[in-house]
């Protein structure tokens, strides 16, 4: 499947490794340094900071310069004034990406504040989609929706659009960029749409888009879980190669607008339920006291949506609304209706808490087994209105967990950064850079096909980062598992920090996890660059635990003993394996036998030869030829106590070869 093409960031060669030009000369004419502010020559150094702050254009940078030549300025004033415009430009082009992340974040903040107090569809994906085309700069946006009873996909929102024939386009499935987005559920883009050839060509799509001029198209897909309920689109009446950065901000709007859609539709089922009752009301008005309740706990659940109420407001406003004891539980229940009426289970009321086929829990009534029709329904219509809730806060805290693991993933891959940069954003996170860290590495070992495996990752990155928020710290999906920066509260050492995180997440998925942690590194701020041989320490600890049989539990380098010491350092230990038992190892590449195994299997059986034999399924002779074998290779002495326990380490070192090299 073609990825989307990338282009170099045009502010690439102003980057902070670009080279800032040549220096001013020590010895440059004190005339040009002296002058004061009002009646400065306009080619002095600090005509620069004047550009800096009134944000001038880049072109305006070059003015100095040019006025400097032209009034004669001697070579030293030129060179000096040259690397002071390549600084300006640099500090210049910092100052821009920044405002464009912060534009980035603001953004996507927005867009989940309009969804929490989402009102209108309409407008909450016009917002989208206009925050999408201004952020990427693109000339047109728009958003599709697929049509499941017409069995193909139309234009719902448009900004930019000329063309009414684009605007009303109506495309059959699986037709177009868009309906290569739909079907295959990733994003598409193309740097000349009639000339890419890897989707399917239509005389009346290709109509549209060229009555609206479209050259280059952008396409990310709106899904809600594994369906895809349509496409957001960026595009340009010109050729233009979107960005990576651009495709995972526009399919972070996506994320947003298919979330507004699946919220919209719970609002209306509200709405209609509400309905239902105001027309019930007419035919049992015997039971008004009965209405009036309900509509009272109706209009209180619309007002708590409304101010971005939380669950436990919801579950006080049905107790109140009731009589009753209502309870939300995240624990699975024996019984819950899938269409989500509310079901009887012995004295208690339960109705199922779920959105698009997942179940969050579940709203419980204690002891009311005479609970009336309406009422009823008003538990049920909570219910609902809780897992509208617990969307909205699934987005923001989604958006979150991705930020907190950007953060980490720079502290790894590009320690260098700007410190002040990264202590800013840590700060934005909560996270306390100023204290001593540890790295943790986790991960779910068990055997598992691939879609298993994914999802299990996933499970544990959303516990993980659940937990690091909790902490103030930082999370992100790495390697096959997750990776943890944890800081060290009084009395912590590394070592309990794992045993601790192995048993949370553990408790969290139902499962064991394995957690290896570094030694304790020291505080981020003053030392990023340490972050990423941390991580590779508890990686190499994470696996040693797994070689060692125990999976599902949490330990640090620093408890391993000497295995841990080798683990932590540099030290010779291919040396010590081939110095040990060497001439084993190279006995049994020569001839092609398994005295390393038979070894193993000696050890593990606690040196008794009758035991070996059970193991390796074969005659207490045969394993006493080995043994002998063994003897003449290493010396009569080499199952003495000094040396038993050199051999032994060696041959389990030798056996973790291949984690101790990651």
């Amino acid at each position: 499947m073609p990825e989307p093409r990338t282009r170099p960031s045009p502010d690439a060669d102003s980057g902070p490794d670009a080279d800032p030009g040549p220096g001013p000369s020590p010895d440059a004419d004190p005339a040009h340094t002296s002058a004061a502010p009002d009646d400065r020559p306009a080619h002095q150094p600090d005509a620069y900071l004047e550009l800096l702050a009134r944000g001038a254009a880049a072109e305006a940078y070059d003015r100095p310069v040019l006025l400097a030549r032209a009034g004669g300025a001697d070579a030293a004033v030129l060179a000096g004034l040259e690397r002071a415009k390549h600084l300006a430009l640099r500090v210049r082009a910092e100052l821009e990406g920044r405002r464009r992340r912060e534009a980035e974040l603001s953004a996507l903040f927005e867009t989940a504040h309009d969804l929490a107090g989402l009102r209108d569809l309409d407008a909450v994906l016009r917002a989208i989609v206009q925050r999408a085309r201004s952020l990427l700069g693109s000339e047109v946006a728009y958003l599709s929706l697929n049509d499941p009873v017409a069995g193909d996909t139309y234009m719902r929102v448009t900004d930019g659009s000329v063309s009414a024939r684009f605007q009303q386009l109506r495309l059959a499935m699986g037709e177009g960029l868009g309906g290569l987005v739909a079907q295959t559920a990733r994003p598409y883009v193309t740097d000349d749409y009639f000339e890419d050839d890897r989707f399917r060509h239509t005389r009346a799509i290709d109509a549209g888009v060229r009555d609206e001029g479209l050259v280059a198209i952008l396409g990310v897909p709106l899904s809600l879980g594994s369906q895809v309920i349509g496409v957001l689109f960026a595009a340009d009446r010109r050729a233009r190669v979107f960005e990576r950065e651009q495709v995972a901000l526009l399919g972070s709007f996506a994320a947003h607008a298919a979330v507004a859609i699946d919220t919209a539709n719970l609002l209306s089922e509200t709405r209609a339920a509400l309905t239902e009752l105001e027309r019930a009301n007419g035919i049992i008005r015997d039971r008004s006291g009965v209405i009036e309740r309900a509509s009272e706990v109706h209009d209180r659940l619309t007002e708590l949506v409304l101010r971005g109420g939380g669950v436990q407001d919801v579950v006080e406003a049905v107790s109140e609304v009731l009589g009753g004891t209502v309870e939300f539980t995240e624990a699975p229940q024996p019984r819950v209706s899938a269409d989500g009426r509310a079901v009887l289970h012995g004295a208690d009321w339960t109705a199922a808490v779920s959105a698009g086929g997942e179940v969050f829990g579940a709203l419980v009534l204690r002891g009311d087994a005479r609970l009336d029709p309406v009422d009823r329904r008003t538990l049920e219509r909570a219910a609902m209105v809780t897992s509208l809730l617990l969307l909205a806060r699934r987005s923001a805290g989604e958006a979150e967990q991705r930020v907190r693991g950007e953060l980490l993933d720079d502290l790894i891959d590009t320690p260098d950064r700007d410190r002040g940069l990264l202590e800013e954003r840590a700060a934005r996170l909560s996270a306390d850079f100023d204290v001593p860290h540890v790295v943790l590495a986790a991960r779910v070992d068990r055997p598992a096909a691939e879609e298993h495996a994914r999802a299990d990752r996933q499970r544990l990155w959303s516990a993980a980062s659940h937990l690091a928020a909790t902490g103030r710290g930082l999370a992100s999906l790495r390697d096959g598992g997750t990776v943890l920066l944890l800081p060290l509260r009084a009395g912590d050492t590394a070592a309990s920090v794992a045993r601790r995180t192995a048993l949370d997440l553990g408790r969290t998925l139902r499962e064991p996890v394995t957690v290896g942690a570094s030694c304790a590194v020291d505080a981020p701020a003053a030392g990023p660059g340490a972050i990423a041989p941390a991580y590779a320490e508890a990686r190499r600890c994470l696996d040693a635990l797994a070689l060692l049989g125990r999976t599902g539990e949490g330990a640090a380098v620093e408890e391993l003993g000497f295995l841990g010491l080798l683990l932590a350092d540099t030290r010779d230990i291919h040396g010590f394996v081939d110095r040990t038992i060497g001439q084993v190892i190279a006995y049994d590449r020569r001839r092609g036998t398994d005295l390393v195994g038979t070894l193993d299997a000696y050890f593990s059986s606690g040196m008794s030869p009758a035991r070996t034999k059970d193991r390796l399924h074969v005659h207490v002779n045969t394993v006493g030829q080995r043994l002998e074998r063994v003897a003449r290779l290493l010396g009569e002495d080499w199952q003495s106590p000094d040396r038993s326990l050199e051999v032994r380490l060696a041959l389990r070192l030798h056996l973790m070869a291949p984690a101790l090299t990651r």
